[in-house]
């Protein structure tokens, strides 16, 4: 009777650790699985990046802004965007900063809807993001912005002028469906 006992003790122990292990493996399979979807999304969305940069079609919005002499500003409350369209660049950002030159009465905002004269878009090093230069002239004065975007669609938008102090805006592109939403 005890060799009897002794028979099934082992065999519940062997039982319960082979449930052991499986529930074990099926926990490293699922976290694997997890990373493996993980780095497909990351691949996904930066190839949803590149092509939204070599379409020309593509929002920046704008969560923070770097005046040249003075403090960051925070944009998440604010209304602004600065549309990239295959044959023109129309842009609504606040601007905090010294004008040289103003109209009477404008107030004082980075806006302009023009086509650019020049769009031109480099790989950075080793696949490492895009760098953009566009230049668009507009009456009286002519805007230069340059674009720096990550794989991931982090992004740094640097925007000069003849009749402003150079300012610095850090956000990310969407799609322009997705800038609709907001």
């Amino acid at each position: 009777m005890d060799q009897h006992n002794e028979i099934m003790n082992a065999k519940k122990i062997l039982l319960a650790f082979m449930m052991f292990i499986f529930i074990l493996a099926s926990g490293f399979t699922q976290e694997g699985s997890r990373k493996a979807k993980r780095k497909s999304d990351k691949i996904e969305h930066e190839n949803q990046i590149g092509q939204l940069i070599n379409s020309r079609e593509f929002v920046f919005i704008a969560t923070r802004a770097l005046p040249q002499n003075g403090g960051s500003v925070d944009l998440t409350t604010n209304s602004n965007f600065t549309k990239f369209h295959p044959d023109r660049v129309e842009s609504y950002m606040p601007f905090y900063g010294r004008a040289y030159h103003v109209d009477y009465g404008g107030d004082g905002g980075i806006k302009f809807d023009a086509k650019p004269k020049e769009f031109k878009v480099t790989t950075r090093n080793r696949g490492k993001g895009y760098a953009l230069t566009i230049s668009v002239p507009v009456s009286r004065d002519c805007f230069q912005l340059n674009l720096f975007v990550s794989p991931d669609g982090s992004s740094t938008l640097t925007i000069s002028s003849n009749d402003r102090s150079t300012i610095t805006y850090f956000g990310d592109i969407v799609k322009p469906e997705a800038q609709a939403i907001k």
